[in-house]
């Protein structure tokens, strides 16, 4: 009997979480539990995997900008080179978990409007947090964007709605011969199709509404979104915040959340159960398998 399909999106910030010196090492380690847990789903699921970048790709654009002989590449080549360093990192622990199972990554390119409105908006937290005087600072010298994310500043980028995924055909077809598939990294490679054919544009795919459009195009089951956050809490950062347990997406539609973090997870996951009415879990890395079974974090159902 073929297992259910789950999509798993892991955050940038579960495998380096806030604050967290920008250094392999460390990246190692949290991903070493990251695959404990998405290793045990996979004795449930057929597990595909979606990672965030938003730490790794502003490291690599903080890089990128340091050696000024060359001209900066653009957001979008830095986020296929986040899709190899995360992508490798996450299938060795993976294949070391599981030694039997393939698991496979796969370079993917996520088509977005040119027209979107996000590329007049910037909300997409990128690379480490910054104290505000540092963040005026770079604002000043690179022309970068900073938003308040929590008690610092991180530098905000935009980022377009997910239209189409490039390389759906190819996911299907590792999925159906039973690999652990990791793909859409970063949210996808922004792409745009003109005439003669596709082009990288400056943008950062968010994750997890690309994990609920892959979700959604592959026909899974269930949507898991890991974070560093152990549930969706209503006001949140106040005295009064509450987590929220097990909710619809239509009580979820009159609420508010941070456009820049939560608020895209509750999107993802209620479009997701809305369109094919599976279930879609949010929650902290460590309690997967508990999310999906309505134990521990947000469990979003109709």
């Amino acid at each position: 009997m073929t297992k259910p399909t789950l999509v798993v999106a892991l955050g940038g910030n579960a495998l380096l979480k806030r604050g967290e010196p920008l250094e392999a090492e460390i990246q190692r380690k949290n991903i070493e539990l990251a695959a404990k847990t998405i290793a045990g789903l996979t004795e449930q699921w057929r597990v595909v995997l979606v990672h965030g970048n938003g730490p790794q790709v502003g490291l690599l654009a903080l890089q990128n900008s340091a050696y000024e002989k060359v001209t900066p590449y653009p957001l979008d080549i830095l986020g296929a080179e986040s899709q190899g360093m995360i992508g490798y990192m996450l299938q060795q622990a993976l294949k070391n978990h599981l030694p039997q199972r393939e698991v496979s990554v796969l370079l993917t390119q996520v088509e977005v409007c040119p027209s979107d409105p996000a590329f007049q908006h910037p909300t997409k937290y990128i690379g480490p947090v910054y104290e505000q005087a540092q963040a005026e600072a770079l604002s000043a010298e690179k022309g970068w964007t900073f938003k308040a994310d929590g008690l610092w500043f991180r530098r905000v980028v935009p980022s377009p709605q997910p239209q189409r995924i490039v390389e759906r055909d190819a996911i299907s077809a590792l999925i159906a011969r039973d690999h652990l598939v990791i793909c859409n990294g970063g949210g996808g490679v922004p792409v745009v199709e003109k005439a003669d054919g596709y082009h990288g544009i400056e943008a950062v795919i968010d994750k997890d509404l690309s994990a609920a459009l892959l979700a959604q195009q592959i026909e899974a089951d269930a949507l898991l979104i890991l974070t560093d956050a152990d549930a969706v809490y209503l006001d949140w950062g106040t005295p009064s915040q509450r987590p929220l347990a097990q909710i619809s997406p239509e009580q979820l539609n009159g609420m508010q959340f941070d456009a820049g973090s939560m608020g895209p997870k509750v999107a993802a996951c209620s479009r997701f159960v809305e369109r094919c009415n599976g279930i879609a879990g949010i929650g902290a890395l460590a309690d997967g398998a508990a999310i999906l079974a309505g134990d521990k974090g947000t469990l979003i159902r109709q």
